[in-house]
């Protein structure tokens, strides 16, 4: 009935959808087994993409050649970039989606791939020969063999759901739990433990008094995600701002003694940066007041999300706390907020190409490795699924570094320092945060995603010729002056000292005030110049003016980068027996052991080995012991 498989990706949430497209875009033939074929990349908590820090991982997924920056332009309703008053390290590209066209866009794109099948059904085992994965077994009882197997089961492992003192399992509201595939993997000796999120109540558009809130609209020229041709954004949904009050907090706070949380009977850790509303106000009760997003599920909806108003409290608090909110005083309740509690396995337990250590041909990604967030699942999915291909065909695995990508970053973070909750990505998660900016994505690491085969000719040739015009305008900008009768008005208006002899570009872009864009609106031979490269420059100029503004801060971050790396990607032998050095601590012998890092970096990371023990094992390093790997 079924062949053999390249990969089996099992669960088709973000992670399951990146996965399977990467694997089979490569060309491994794949099968995408899910419990619920009708609900592909749901979005299962708030309608949106991106955000800070995510939004550089979703373009970055984009660069390598991956799908959720072009779904998500294909299907947002909403566009901002975010922090745009900082500097562009800090700049995060945002979308509210419409969620049914996104998973719909989803399975459309999949199914596009013609060595990708599916089949509906829930995974019980993994089979495994001689410690390496050969297939997996289903709930009908059908084994199908595959040469490796990727498990990106989100919130569905022993899913148990939360509503006051109610309580029943389910992976989704509405969708029913996996169960038996976490004993399975402990039987083969994996460690797991238990997390905790939710999702906040949905309200009927119609009962909500919008005129008490503060309108907050996608930006005016809208950007997008993908870095290939896709529409831009020409019309757009507002998003809506509201705030908590005393009275809301005081009926919250009647039905404590019935949240789940409190009561002690939810016993996973939840996300700290993504509290319940109960959580807030009991964590910062000196706060009269939080703030909520009211968010539009879709173009032709009346669902909103309140985002801010996660809650597991009994369902008729919610109700009359949300009452008590500006706009919502007539609100009518479409889904109650509920917790669920879900197994995960510790990242520890896998390499960063996030295969595992104890079966060879097995691979995590998304929530099972302790992550939350559409991005960060779409992205380990993504690394998982180049992995598994690359794999099969005995090739070196692909990894990114953290000086590469926030999603460099994010893995290393996983594998060497574990999660006791849910991990979120965050820009000072990130060391080298002004080389890892969101618009120079492509140039990082679409090169690297075309030489393993997954980002298209077609997407290297629009690379190539961006880098050829952004470094032209960057020579013109170095060579070409403004005279003081074209700019002055210009500088005046921007608030910065005016120039009483002719200067060159590249040094007013210096000055704080001075944006590239401005320019060729005011400066005519730069106008003609940009006209003679082409039309639609946009992201050119905008590329073109970070570099020649920000040029020092790259350089020294780049220099610092280099000079780390010496160090950071010495590789340890997997077998290398820290136990016999007598000069590391006990500690570190002890999590060394434990976590086997594939690097000197990552195992500087490791909580409880420090920079002596580093020292010690860079000194054993140079003699050979433990050093690069045959």
């Amino acid at each position: 009935m079924f062949k053999l498989y390249d990969v089996i990706v099992v669960g088709g949430g973000h992670a399951g959808c990146e996965a399977a497209a990467a694997a089979a875009h490569m060309g491994s033939s794949v099968l995408l087994i899910s419990m619920n074929l009708a609900a592909i990349a749901v979005m299962s908590c708030n309608p949106a993409m991106g955000g800070i820090a995510k939004g550089q991982i979703v373009r970055e997924i984009d660069a390598l050649g991956g799908l959720s920056g072009i779904v998500t332009d294909k299907t947002m309703i909403q566009f901002r970039m975010l922090n745009r008053s900082k500097g562009p390290a800090m700049w995060s590209p945002r979308a509210q989606s419409d969620k049914r066209r996104f998973s719909h866009e989803w399975r459309c794109q999949l199914e596009s791939i013609p060595n990708l099948d599916f089949w509906q059904d829930a995974v019980t085992d993994i089979l495994t020969e001689k410690d390496r994965a050969v297939g997996i077994k289903t709930a009908l009882g059908i084994e199908i063999k595959s040469k490796t197997v990727i498990l990106t089961n989100g919130t569905f492992l022993n899913g148990k759901i939360h509503i006051g003192l109610k309580s029943f399992t389910g992976g989704r509201l509405g969708e029913q739990a996996s169960f038996n595939l976490t004993e399975n993997l402990q039987q083969l000796g994996f460690e797991s433990a238990r997390l905790k999120t939710g999702t906040p109540v949905r309200v009927d558009g119609r009962s909500i008094d919008f005129s008490k809130m503060q309108e907050q609209k996608g930006d005016e020229n809208p950007g997008k995600f993908s870095f290939t041709n896709v529409p831009k954004l020409t019309r757009q949904r507002s998003c809506w701002l509201t705030w908590t009050n005393e009275e809301a907090h005081d009926i919250l706070r009647t039905g404590f003694e019935q949240s789940p949380m409190f009561t002690g009977r939810i016993k996973g850790t939840g996300p700290r940066y993504c509290p319940s509303i109960e959580d807030k106000i009991n964590r910062f009760a000196d706060k009269n007041r939080h703030q909520l997003f009211i968010e539009p599920e879709a173009w032709d909806t009346q669902e909103y999300y309140i985002n801010g108003f996660s809650s597991s409290l009994p369902e008729e608090i919610q109700f009359k706390a949300l009452r008590k909110i500006p706009g919502m005083e007539h609100a009518q309740i479409m889904k109650p907020g509920y917790a669920i509690e879900y197994d995960y396995f510790s990242p520890t337990q896998l390499t960063a190409a996030l295969e595992t250590k104890l079966i060879k041909g097995l691979y995590f990604a998304g929530q099972i490795n302790g992550t939350t967030g559409y991005e960060e699942a779409g992205a380990q999915g993504l690394m998982a699924g180049i992995n598994a291909h690359l794999a099969i065909r005995e090739k070196e695995p692909f990894t990114l570094l953290r000086s590469q990508a926030y999603i460099g970053v994010l893995i290393d973070d996983l594998i060497t320092k574990g999660v006791d909750e849910p991990y979120r990505m965050f820009t000072s998660r990130a060391e080298y945060r002004i080389l890892l900016r969101q618009d120079n994505a492509d140039f990082r690491l679409t090169k690297l995603g075309y030489d393993i085969g997954l980002a298209s000719g077609e997407r290297m040739k629009r690379v190539e010729q961006k880098q050829s015009n952004v470094e032209q305008i960057i020579r013109y900008a170095k060579e070409a002056i403004a005279a003081p009768e074209e700019i002055n008005l210009y500088l005046e208006e921007r608030g910065t000292p005016v120039i009483t002899q002719k200067m060159k570009i590249a040094s007013l872009l210096a000055r704080p005030q001075v944006e590239i864009e401005d320019l060729p609106h005011r400066l005519r031979d730069f106008s003609q110049f940009l006209k003679g490269i082409g039309e639609e420059l946009d992201e050119e100029l905008s590329e073109a003016g970070i570099l020649l503004k920000y040029d020092s801060y790259i350089l020294r971050e780049q220099e610092t980068a280099e000079r780390l790396s010496k160090i950071e990607y010495l590789r340890l032998k997997s077998e290398f027996d820290y136990y016999a050095i007598s000069t590391l601590s006990y500690e570190a012998r002890e999590k060394l052991t434990k976590y086997r890092p594939q690097t000197l970096g990552q195992a500087s990371r490791i909580s409880g080995v420090s920079p002596a023990d580093i020292a010690v094992l860079a000194i054993y390093l140079g003699k050979g012991a433990g050093g690069p790997k045959d």
